[in-house]
């Protein structure tokens, strides 16, 4: 069933990257008459797994410092679309880094990218639906719906990225708000994840990737690693320096977890602060499209 998107939330990143495509303002109006033209494209689909829970993606990923400013910047929504700007502010001058891994499978030509691993394996994460089970008795499971896409995880191109990070960011497409391209060289349908990720960054540059967001030119930065992935496990750990506060994992502008110490972090979320696996799913959703 085709989809139709239209500009009417605060960031809009699907409804500009379609627009933007053809040159189109993100309006209603062209969004409205895309639709009743009834062109269609294929998108990616992004599953994230944790145990036997699922999420589905259009969007995007976020852990570290664009999360927190995404989901943090909420204390401050009286003061409208500044919000953002303020808090990126705050956190640039008080940076976090994150502990953790990132285990990848790369598209072809980015295959340089981290170190050669073997598959981490995702066990039962505590926190999950999974351990709603009670091992003594045995039960059937009856899966309904779309699990997401069968994947070789014994393919021998594994790679591995070690922290500490400032940021991980996986996109799906180019936009992701109306004013931040987060991943100028994203496709709708080419079956991979545009991967940013900065490990270290001194403050005055890091000003200047983050003022460089709305055209893409962050990428061009040495501080940027700027790679296609097939599939990805994420192992988010604790602030280095502190391991009694951890992050939050932002997925399409909700919180798909929080780690403990974090903004809200006594809010119950549908995936724990743990090992996640992300895979995509080419061409699997259809999108009305100005093309």
């Amino acid at each position: 069933m085709p989809l139709g998107v239209v500009p009417a939330g605060t960031g809009n990143g699907m409804a500009k990257s379609l627009l933007d495509s053809v040159g189109d303002p993100c309006t209603v109006s062209n969004a409205v008459l895309a639709i009743i033209r009834g062109r269609k494209r294929s998108l990616d689909v992004v599953t994230i797994t944790q145990g036997e829970t699922r999420f589905f993606s259009v969007l995007m990923l976020a852990w570290g410092l664009v999360a927190d400013i995404d989901i943090e910047s909420e204390k401050y929504r009286w003061m409208g679309s500044a919000r953002i700007d303020f808090y990126a502010l705050t956190r640039i001058i008080n940076l976090r880094h994150y502990t953790g891994c990132l285990y990848f499978v790369p598209a072809p030509g980015f295959e340089a990218y981290g170190e050669p691993t073997s598959y981490p394996g995702i066990s039962t994460i505590k926190g999950s639906n999974s351990d709603l089970i009670d091992e003594e008795q045995p039960v059937t499971l009856k899966r309904l719906g779309y699990q997401g896409p069968e994947i070789d995880l014994d393919n021998p191109g594994w790679r591995v990225l070690n922290g500490p990070f400032i940021s991980v960011w996986l996109h799906n497409v180019p936009w992701g708000s109306e004013n931040v391209k987060p991943a100028p060289d994203a496709k709708f349908s080419d079956g991979y994840l545009d991967l940013i990720v900065m490990k270290n960054c001194p403050k005055l540059p890091l000003l200047s990737i983050m003022s460089d967001l709305n055209n893409g030119g962050h990428v061009k930065s040495p501080y940027i690693m700027y790679l296609k992935v097939k599939v990805m496990v994420l192992e988010p750990g604790p602030r280095l320096g502190d391991q009694e506060k951890e992050g939050i994992i932002d997925v399409d502008g909700e919180v798909l977890a929080r780690g403990k110490g974090s903004y809200r972090c006594e809010e119950k979320t549908l995936m724990a602060y743990d090992k996640l696996q992300i895979t995509v799913d080419q061409g699997l959703a259809t999108l009305f499209t100005p093309i």
